[in-house]
């Protein structure tokens, strides 16, 4: 599945059309223009404003206005979506899931709301249309405050994981966390993309070689969020920390929360200028002696962790394809390595 975008001069006042083209075998390739996707029936009337407005209407809250602005933030074609929908200073997020999703999702909600992180309250739901509202949370992105040295203390965000992973297992009802099958798709991932390319699948075959027995022994022992990083939070005002996407919420493993979030910073710092990447590696390095030192976990057992997060993250450079993006799947890789030394 391939998702490309067109884009128009500034000049000519169009928006941005989004074509996603799926190829199945043994069958005809199928093309759909956004907002139309079969999976998630509930897209297309959300991203329209005149559907949107009525939808807010009658899952949320009646607004006393006649027009709606609809913003597409993140949109994984057959999967999920995020729309902003703003109507004067009424400003809400939906999220759009297979309706078959949507007990998981309303699951994972009520784990991360019993926990010491703010969320967002649920405040509409359109369960045929797999839809979700919740309320646009203040503050400041984690990452952009983390370029500005702003991050929070560590113990801000152990204390609030820690608070999650104490949660009783048997009130996770939502589907455990499946991190075999993560690690199997990103292999697949870049068996395709570096067929032709022997360099790069030696190094694959080298990195899967380590990490492999470790996911094939890996099981879920507590409640975890199992997406954790600083673009899925909001510093508040006041200095708590709101998490602001719940969606893989479920059993899991608290270790491997904290190795996403070191993942994503080492990932994140390639491109930041000198200056954000030394803020961000200093931060990286002060969160993960936090955690070892509070948990008294093994170093190794968190490097792997780390290591098969940021193995999954560096697919990014095949799904979203740019000029360089083999270079950067292969320096992606090396990361990988370098987690595990």
């Amino acid at each position: 599945m391939a998702s490309y975008e067109a884009k128009w001069r500034a000049e000519d006042y169009l928006p941005a059309e989004v074509v996603t083209i799926s190829l199945k075998r043994h069958q005809p390739a199928s093309l759909v223009k956004y907002p139309t996707d079969h999976s998630l029936p509930g897209l297309a009337p959300a991203a329209d404003p005149a559907t949107a407005l009525r939808l807010v209407d009658r899952h949320v809250f009646n607004i006393p206005r006649r027009v709606m602005g609809v913003e597409m933030v993140r949109y994984r074609p057959g999967s999920r979506a995020v729309l902003r929908h703003q109507a004067q200073k009424v400003r809400l997020y939906v999220r759009v899931v297979r309706p078959a999703a949507m007990p998981g999702l309303l699951a994972a909600a009520s784990l991360v709301e019993q926990s010491k992180f703010v969320s967002p309250p649920v405040v509409g739901c359109w369960t045929e249309g797999g839809a979700l509202w919740v309320p646009e949370m203040p503050g400041t992105n984690m990452r952009e405050a983390m370029r500005h040295g702003q991050a929070p203390n560590p113990s801000v965000l152990l204390d609030g994981l820690e608070s999650l992973w104490s949660l009783p297992k048997s009130g996770a009802a939502c589907r455990p966390f499946n991190l075999l099958g993560a690690f199997w798709r990103a292999e697949r991932t870049f068996k395709h993309a570096l067929y032709d390319d022997q360099h790069g699948l030696r190094r694959l075959v080298d990195t899967t070689a380590v990490l492999r027995p470790f996911v094939e022994s890996w099981q879920p022992n507590a409640v975890a969020h199992n997406d954790f990083y600083d673009d899925q939070m909001v510093i508040m005002d006041d200095g708590r920390v709101a998490l602001v996407d719940f969606d893989e919420a479920g059993l899991g493993d608290p270790m491997l929360d904290v190795g996403t979030f070191l993942a994503h910073l080492k990932w994140a710092s390639r491109h930041d200028n000198k200056h954000e990447s030394d803020v961000r590696g200093a931060y990286y390095d002060e969160f993960k002696q936090a955690a070892l030192d509070r948990f008294g976990w093994n170093s190794k057992g968190l490097a792997l962790r780390e290591a098969v997060c940021i193995f999954r993250i560096c697919t990014n450079t095949i799904r979203r394809i740019k000029p360089d993006w083999r270079d950067d799947t292969l320096s992606g890789l090396e990361l990988t390595n370098e987690a595990l030394r």
